[in-house]
């Protein structure tokens, strides 16, 4: 599940009053008919030109399409008349309370299924491994998050999802180009249109990737000269790999170690922009959690520390490789997952030893203000967006830090109030 920031696509139609209805009833027959005529004469005058220009037939156009209508249920729509507004609360699990993203049964269930698999398909993974130089835990522990090793529904029209939030989402250019390269996808014979299954927010198949995604990373893993990463295993495993490996999958080294850090040391060091040698680090007084010393080859390279929960839950030092992970799906403890069940698939389930506090309880509006807040004071929170990136995380302690509190490195009733 891939985040990322993305014509706007209003420009040929203005709102319609009785639209405004919908949010709060729903559509009645003759708004939802407004809509839908809308939605056809944007398909016509707006996303065809783009299509067309982009080899796509008019025959495929409309096979796509056929049939498709607005889906209001899908989740981060501007209706037209509407400004968007920051989400009280989130959809995506990967943005709620950090520990809530760690339940036993939930990492077990992929750490216990990356092991039979591992087994399963041992010939096909060190192939793959061989090839892209990603280790076959990490492969694993992707397909096991993204679909369940293929046993989640996915059950959503992919050309109504992504139809739906190229005209009324929050990200209209994003998902106008998603839905351009889906259509490629489909006059390439990839996949027949009413097939293309996707999630709710368009991520097609077993390693869940975007149309784009897919037409650049997308491999064959069996050798049948196709890359199927909805009924193929061994082109699953193959697209995940070939998707690390292209964004810069560093041959050689862990994606973390779970660390403690002295109190002496502040949690707003975190981030990526804030590296120094993992030696650098142990001098500091960073220890590893197993006690173990850092291999030698670590101690040479670059770490990076990472708290996702700030002062209230375990903390990391990090590779670049964690930053690749980040890039499959833009959230630290989704990246922290992968790397976490990678490591419990290859030598047996141990889980944290640091606990995780019970933090999070905010909505993403309250956040959102916090974040408005910091910004006002000059702080750098990476976008006021209701989600504790560690852009925010280390504002915060920066802030505590500055007005004479221990620093926590995380939003909480008593920073909302006191930053709105």
């Amino acid at each position: 599940m891939i985040d990322g920031l993305w014509p706007a696509l209003h420009r040929a139609f203005s709102a319609s009053a009785i639209l405004l209805s919908l949010v709060i009833a729903g559509p009645s027959p003759s708004s939802a008919a407004s809509l839908n005529q809308q939605f056809r004469a944007w398909l016509d005058a707006d996303l065809w030109p783009s299509a067309k220009a982009s080899g796509v037939s008019r025959k495929t156009f409309d096979a796509a399409f056929a049939g498709i209508s607005p889906n209001l249920d899908l989740p981060d729509l501007v209706l037209p008349g509407e400004q968007p507004a920051t989400p009280k609360t989130q959809h995506q699990a990967e943005f709620r309370s950090p520990g809530n993203y760690f339940a036993e049964n939930t990492v077990r269930g992929v750490t216990a299924g990356g092991r039979n698999r591992a087994a399963r398909y041992g010939e096909t993974l060190a192939a793959i491994e061989r090839n892209t130089g990603v280790p076959a835990g990490i492969v694993l522990a992707i397909w096991g998050r993204e679909s369940g090793f293929g046993n989640a529904k996915i059950p959503h029209d992919a050309f109504e999802v992504l139809g739906t939030k190229a005209f009324l989402a929050t990200r209209k250019e994003m998902f106008r180009e998603e839905v351009l390269a889906a259509l490629v996808m489909a006059e390439r014979g990839r996949i027949a249109p009413r097939s293309m299954k996707s999630s709710w927010a368009g991520a097609l198949g077993q390693p869940q990737f975007m149309p784009t995604s897919y037409l650049k990373f997308a491999a064959d893993g069996d050798g049948d000269g196709r890359a199927d990463i909805w009924n193929s295993e061994a082109d699953t495993l193959a697209s995940i790999a070939n998707y690390l490996k292209a964004h810069g999958w560093v041959i050689g080294r862990d994606w973390g170690f779970e660390v403690t850090v002295p109190s002496g040391i502040s949690c707003a060091l975190e981030g990526p922009d804030r590296g120094r040698k993992i030696s650098e680090w142990v001098a500091m007084g960073v220890e590893r959690v197993s006690g173990k010393p850092f291999p030698a080859h670590e101690l040479r390279g670059e770490g990076y520390l990472m708290m996702p929960a700030g002062r209230h839950g375990p903390a990391f030092v990090v590779t670049p490789n964690f930053y690749v992970l980040k890039d499959y799906n833009e959230s630290d403890v989704y990246a922290l997952f992968v790397g976490h069940a990678a490591d419990r698939i290859a030598y047996g389930d141990r889980g944290f030893a640091g606990s995780w506090g019970k933090v999070g309880g905010l909505d993403r509006s309250d956040v959102a203000a916090l974040q408005r807040g910091l910004e006002r004071l000059g702080h750098d929170v990476g976008g006021a967006d209701g989600l504790a990136g560690f852009k925010t995380r280390r504002s915060i302690g920066e802030w505590q830090e500055k007005n004479g509190l221990k620093p926590t490195c995380f939003p909480d009733a008593s920073l909302a109030k006191a930053l709105r």
